[in-house]
C-alpha cells in the first residue's frame, strides 16, 4: 500500500490552515485519508500523493476549498447540550422579548451551522414556548463553510439517526413530515430560517452590512482548532455584529480571546457572555 510523506501531509494541512485557519496537528494526519477518499475517487485518483502533485502543478481553488471542506469537523444535534436551550427559554429570551417589544422582531445567528439542527432547534423553541411572537420578524441565519452540509440544512431532510439523538418525541410529531426513513422540516420552521455557505476566516465576516445585529449568535466548538489570533480576529469580529444587550454562546470548553471586551456569565449550568466595551 501506497503512503503519502510527511511532505504531503504539511502541504495538506498548510492548504486547509491557508482556507479555512484550522490548524491540524501532524498526528491526525490520518484524517486526510479517510475524510479525503471520496473526493481522491471522484477525482479519479488513489494516492494522496497523486492529489498533492496535481495540486502542484495547476491552481484549483475549487478542488483546494473541496479539501478544505472535507476536513472541517460536521458534528451537530438538535438541541445539542441543552443547557444553551434551556437557559434560552426560562431567563434569556422572555427578557429579549421584552426589549425588543416595539421593533417586535428578533435575529439568531447559528455560525457554522453543519446540517442545520442548531438553527431548527431555535425555532422550534421559538414556536413550542413562545407563540406569543406570532407576528414578530424572526430571522435564523445558518453559515457554515462547507456546501455540502449546507445543502443539506437547506433541504431540512434528517434520517432516524439524526431524529434520535436529542429531539423530544413530540417534538418530531409536531414539526416533522415523515416518509420512509426521512423526516423533514415542516415548512413553518423552515421559513424562519436562511441557510448559505461562507468562511468565518475569509477576508470579512458573511454579515457586514451597518444594520446587521444579532441578538443571539450561537458560535459553539467552532475555534477548538483556530489559533489564538484567529479567535482574537473573530471575535473581534463577532463582537461587532452582536447587540449591546446581545448573547454569544461558545462551547463548553472555549473562552473569548479577549476578555476585555466580553462579560461572561454563568447561569444554568452553562455560560454565556455578554458585549462591552474596552475599558
Amino acid at each position: 500500500m501506497q503512503t503519502s510523506s510527511s511532505a504531503d501531509y504539511g502541504y495538506l494541512r498548510q492548504l486547509v490552515f491557508g482556507l479555512s485557519q484550522n490548524v491540524l496537528d501532524p498526528s491526525r494526519d490520518y484524517l486526510f485519508e479517510t475524510r479525503l477518499s471520496k473526493l481522491l475517487r471522484n477525482q479519479g485518483m488513489t494516492h494522496l500523493e497523486e492529489l498533492v502533485q496535481h495540486l502542484k502543478l495547476r491552481k484549483n481553488a475549487v478542488l483546494e476549498r473541496s479539501i478544505a471542506e472535507a476536513m472541517t469537523i460536521n458534528e451537530t444535534s438538535f438541541f445539542r447540550d441543552s443547557r444553551p436551550f434551556e437557559l434560552l427559554r426560562t431567563e434569556l429570551l422572555p427578557k429579549l422579548i421584552e426589549a425588543r417589544r416595539h421593533m417586535r422582531g428578533l435575529r439568531f445567528w447559528s455560525a457554522a451551522c453543519s446540517t442545520g439542527q442548531e438553527a431548527y432547534s431555535v425555532g422550534m423553541l421559538m414556536l413550542e414556548h413562545f407563540p406569543m411572537l406570532s407576528g414578530w420578524n424572526l430571522r435564523i441565519e445558518g453559515t457554515d463553510i462547507c456546501a455540502e452540509v449546507v445543502g443539506r440544512a437547506q433541504a431540512g431532510c434528517y434520517q432516524r439517526i439524526e431524529m434520535n439523538r436529542g429531539l423530544p418525541v413530540r417534538f418530531v410529531v409536531r414539526y416533522f413530515d415523515h416518509r420512509g426513513e426521512e423526516w423533514t422540516m415542516k415548512q413553518e420552521i423552515r421559513k424562519m430560517c436562511n441557510f448559505r455557505q461562507a468562511n468565518l476566516c475569509g477576508p470579512q465576516l458573511p454579515f457586514c452590512r451597518a444594520d446587521d445585529r444579532f441578538d443571539v449568535i450561537f458560535l459553539r466548538n467552532v475555534m477548538l482548532y483556530f489559533s489564538q489570533e484567529t479567535r482574537r480576529t473573530l471575535l473581534a469580529g463577532i463582537h461587532r455584529l452582536l447587540a449591546p444587550d446581545g448573547i454569544l454562546f461558545l462551547g463548553s470548553s472555549e473562552q473569548p480571546a479577549d476578555p476585555s471586551i466580553w462579560t461572561s456569565v454563568l447561569a444554568g449550568g452553562t455560560c454565556y457572555f455578554r458585549p462591552r466595551q474596552p475599558s
